[in-house]
């Protein structure tokens, strides 16, 4: 916990970004029957009635500091997904920045083994020299200031309506995306460690000297 309290407690560097990663399983419904809609456009009917569609998984970046997030959608979250979304964020959001500081949870794909299972070892140890990583601690997930953009996420657009598919999902990630990067300056994080230390004395082991 103070590890992850540490490195948000640093100033802005454009150079070493800050970056926070997570990801949300997704459910797919498919209606059983046909909505009716009305002239101007408004369901003048739906049916409650669904099918179960499949699955995928939100992979969800955002830069605190710089007020930055994006949003992917893929059908797994195996070993290979996670290995190429940290290529996409090196590559071709940060292709020019000497390191990239990554806090997320410990999940199991979410290790630098995963880049050298997808990619040749030259390759992958080049993507793995950019990465600090740093984890949240279990059971402490809400430390993690991308877990706080997927909430915003499903209250603003996707817990609202039913999604038949990976595409429509897809479709909906990328607008609200722009949306919010416009509209948000970004996460003033006001939880420091000396604030954890009073308010989350009962986590201490207690110490008799």
């Amino acid at each position: 916990m103070e590890d992850v309290l540490a490195i948000y407690s640093r100033l802005y560097n454009a150079d070493i970004p800050v970056v926070c990663m997570d990801e949300k399983p997704v459910q797919f419904f498919a209606s059983a029957r046909r909505s009716i809609h009305s002239k101007n456009g408004r369901i003048e009917y739906e049916d409650n009635e669904y099918i179960r569609n499949g699955t995928a998984t939100i992979f969800m970046f955002t830069e605190p500091l710089a007020g930055w997030r994006y949003a992917d959608a893929l059908e797994h979250r195996t070993r290979t997904d996670w290995a190429k979304q940290m290529e996409w964020l090196l590559v071709e959001r940060y292709p020019h920045v000497k390191k990239v500081i990554l806090v997320m949870d410990n999940l199991n794909t979410h290790t630098i083994a995963s880049l050298y299972q997808t990619f040749e070892p030259q390759y992958a140890f080049e993507l793995a020299s950019r990465l600090e990583i740093h984890f949240t601690p279990k059971h402490g997930s809400w430390l993690d200031i991308a877990e706080i953009e997927l909430s915003a996420l499903g209250r603003q657009c996707i817990g609202s309506q039913r999604i038949p598919d990976l595409k429509t999902l897809k479709s909906l990630l990328a607008p609200w995306c722009k949306d919010r990067n416009k509209k948000q300056h970004g996460v003033e994080w006001q939880f420091s460690i000396e604030d954890a230390r009073v308010k989350l004395k009962h986590l201490y082991p207690v110490v008799n000297i």
